[in-house]
């Protein structure tokens, strides 16, 4: 197939009606990782694309957060987007304060588009070392731009293969500003605990300007249990929650593009039950920690 037929096909990435979680989340809850896209007659997506998903609205993701109890959110601009994050910028400003960004930007932005995206609710700039997703930046580039990012309150948001974790990783110790990994750096679930890459973003951690997202549950194994509660991401996730309870956030990752399969929102939010087992885990992980990295107002 060619990429043009591929970007022809609209691809469906996450359910209409989600399971309904039995899990009751705190007041003032925060999933730390979604996108939005589209509706693409007001927000067209980015030429160099991979796929073309359906739209995933503000509106629907408004109404997904109401029916889960989810009362703040941080949008990540996806490169569906590219790096006009007008998409996101509109979400936040719907959002009424508890929606708050990560941008996209190229490597030489300018101080006065920094300022602008600082001040319309964008608290970090992500960075994609993936090797599927555009993007190609050098980390230490990556670093030198954070001095920058220092002195507007923002930080970092990276995206890397687990392989990453030992260079790149180690690399962004040096960081000016806090460092946010995606995704428990996309290790492989299936190789437990003791793997090699598990163990090399654990070290990272031990540094307290470093944090890890433990989304992507549903990502980290190499196989499919939708509906088994990912039981080899949970475990990675708890562990990280336990060792790390103050440099950890939570996100759906919804509406969950690039996928090997459609995850039920519903299903990711119970599987907090065993990520974080304790009244007390949870409030820091939902709450206590999306507030003092993100600043909620």
């Amino acid at each position: 197939m060619s990429n043009t037929a591929t970007l022809e096909t609209v691809v469906q990435t996450y359910l209409d009606t989600p399971s309904q979680p039995a899990l009751k989340l705190p007041p003032k809850s925060c999933d730390a990782h979604v996108h939005v896209f589209g509706p693409r007659d007001k927000f067209p997506y980015s030429p160099t694309r991979k796929i073309t998903p359906a739209d995933a609205s503000k509106e629907k993701l408004f109404a997904l957060h109401k029916s889960f109890g989810i009362e703040r959110c941080v949008i990540v601009q996806s490169v569906v987007h590219g790096n006009d994050n007008s998409v996101v910028e509109d979400a936040i400003e719907a959002g009424g304060g508890n929606y708050l960004g990560v941008a996209l930007t190229p490597i030489d932005v300018s101080d006065q588009e920094l300022k602008r995206l600082a001040s319309k609710g964008f608290r970090a700039l992500r960075f994609n070392f993936m090797k599927h997703l555009t993007g190609g930046f050098d980390v230490n580039d990556v670093l030198k731009l954070t001095p920058r990012l220092a002195s507007l309150g923002m930080h970092l948001q990276v995206h890397f293969e687990s392989e990453l974790v030992h260079s790149v990783g180690h690399a962004l110790l040096q960081s000016a500003v806090p460092v946010v990994i995606d995704h428990m750096a996309r290790v492989d679930a299936t190789l437990g605990k003791d793997h090699a890459d598990f163990k090399a973003l654990m070290k990272l951690l031990d540094h307290q300007h470093m944090h890890v997202k433990v989304s992507g549950i549903d990502r980290i194994e190499a196989t499919s249990h939708a509906g088994s509660g990912y039981p080899m991401g949970t475990q990675l996730a708890a562990c990280l929650v336990a060792k790390f309870p103050d440099q950890c956030v939570w996100g759906l990752d919804w509406p969950h593009p690039n996928h090997t399969h459609i995850p039920d929102d519903g299903e990711l939010v119970d599987a907090l039950v065993k990520i974080a087992p304790s009244a007390e885990a949870l409030q820091r992980l939902l709450v206590t920690n999306p507030q003092a990295l993100y600043r909620f107002i």
